[in-house]
């Protein structure tokens, strides 16, 4: 057995820090989730049910989204890999499972109550990692009791959101997101903790593979099914190429500016941590909307056509604004690039009024990254001119 290690704080300047097997493990547990709230939300969407379907998917999307976030950043600043902590992670992992299994409930009856358990489970192990680090970090400790004090009350508030009548709920729910997002701020200010750039800036790209993965693999298992059943039709090689073209697109976006260098303190990586809510929240959501068109394509659905173009249309978009707004606004690659991000956003949203919106959609994603990568080796052509 691994011997039991003091938590100290780790070097946020350690070279070579790369993403432990335990936290691929963890995000492989949180996927499942994932994969459940996408599919929850395109049935939603194809039965008609939009604005409720919407409102479950970001709730139970918000639970599993913060569970994630917050040990990621623990594990950034606090990782010791010995036994406790492994075991700690494992509750975590456990505490996934039945969020996941509540999110079938939680849209269908508007029950979240196994989703809440599941949620506490993860957040009574987070208290517990705190609390051992505020034994271990003394130059930490206001933080860290900052965080497992919060993180308590948050967890008591969100008991009355079981209590509440249902008018309410939206309110006491997003008095709740507040109250959430508040406790990094209040205990970062005690001392920020030494999480590593580089180390977050990969955790977070783990995390987009795997929900660009979970698209293709939607759309995949979507159309072997509709073709064993009905036949391949031009409309489903369309959009399954579409797709392909899009998922592609949607990793060279996000990934061709090199992330670690703008999260240089944290007036600057909190913003860009919690943003990532919605680029994660718009891929699992593009997932389900693929789903959606091929229900669109295959007669499943009684949707108007521009409203299963909007599914796929509307989390694409979103990901472009806010791959823009965070990724590539803080590096100033200049006019040029800005109007071509902001022109490819307007031009999705514009596809539904097409009759391909997916392959519309894939030719526009395509020719942002083919005029940014101009752009963009055009200025480095010139720096190394002048250099």
């Amino acid at each position: 057995m691994i011997a039991l290690r003091p938590m100290v704080a780790r070097d946020s300047g350690e070279p070579h820090r790369v993403a432990s097997t335990l936290e691929l493990l963890f995000d492989l547990f949180f996927v499942v989730a994932v994969s459940f709230a996408g599919s929850e939300l395109h049935h939603a969407i194809s039965a008609g049910h939009l604005a409720t379907g919407v409102v479950s998917y970001l709730a139970t999307f918000f639970a599993i989204w913060w569970a994630w976030m917050n040990y990621t950043w623990f594990a950034s600043a606090y990782d010791t890999d010995d036994w406790l902590y492994r075991l700690m992670t494992l509750v975590q992992m456990a505490g996934v499972l039945v969020l996941a299994a509540g999110v079938p409930r939680a849209f269908e009856e508007h029950d979240f109550r196994v989703v809440f358990f599941g949620y506490v489970i993860m957040r009574v192990a987070m208290v517990a990692q705190w609390l051992r680090a505020a034994g271990g970090d003394p130059d930490g400790r206001k933080a860290a009791l900052t965080y497992a004090t919060g993180i308590c009350v948050a967890q008591v508030a969100w008991v009355s959101l079981l209590l509440v009548p249902g008018q309410w709920w939206i309110a006491v729910f997003a008095a709740g997101v507040v109250l959430e997002l508040s406790v990094p701020i209040l205990a970062e200010r005690q001392r920020p903790t030494p999480w590593h750039p580089h180390h977050i800036a990969e955790r977070y790209g783990l995390f987009v593979l795997i929900m660009i993965g979970e698209n293709v693999l939607a759309a995949t298992v979507a159309v072997q099914q509709s073709a064993s059943t009905q036949g391949v039709s031009l409309g489903l090689i369309g959009l399954a190429g579409g797709t392909l073209v899009i998922a592609f697109s949607l990793w060279w976006i996000y990934f061709d500016p090199e992330t670690p260098e703008i999260l240089d303190s944290n007036r600057r990586a909190i913003p860009w941590g919690y943003g990532h809510y919605l680029i994660f929240a718009s891929l699992g959501a593009f997932s389900a909307g693929i789903e959606v068109g091929i229900d669109f394509k295959t007669g499943k659905t009684e949707l108007p056509a521009y409203q299963a173009a909007l599914a796929i249309a509307v989390p694409i978009a979103l990901f472009l604004f806010m791959v823009w707004l965070l990724h590539v606004r803080p590096h100033r690659f200049g006019a040029a690039d800005t109007a071509a991000f902001l022109v490819a956003t307007a031009l999705v949203l514009l596809a539904v009024l097409t009759p391909a919106p997916v392959e519309v959609i894939a030719v526009v994603l395509a020719a942002l990254v083919a005029v940014t990568s101009a752009v963009r080796s055009g200025q480095s052509s010139m720096r190394d001119m002048s250099a």
